[in-house]
């Protein structure tokens, strides 16, 4: 008898407590359902792209680097 991978027998036992859950479907549908709101839909209006302004990356870096600067000093 030849033994499978240890790979293919993760994914099969995953795979086969996957098939006999009956709560646990519903709760990964919530859960993926939370996650597409918050990563699609509030992600664009709480975090703007504020390095969008800026051509180029030195540009970007020094941004970056003022407001790490300024952020210490200042609490």
């Amino acid at each position: 008898m030849k033994k499978k991978s240890v790979p293919i027998r993760v994914f099969h036992f995953y795979m086969e407590g996957f098939r006999s859950m009956t709560l646990g479907k519903t709760l990964w549908l919530i859960i993926l359902i939370k996650l597409f709101i918050m990563f699609c839909v509030l992600k664009p209006f709480f975090f703007p792209r504020h390095l969008g302004q800026f051509r180029g990356e030195s540009e970007k870096q020094e941004y970056v680097s003022d407001e790490l600067i300024q952020r210490a000093i200042i609490p």
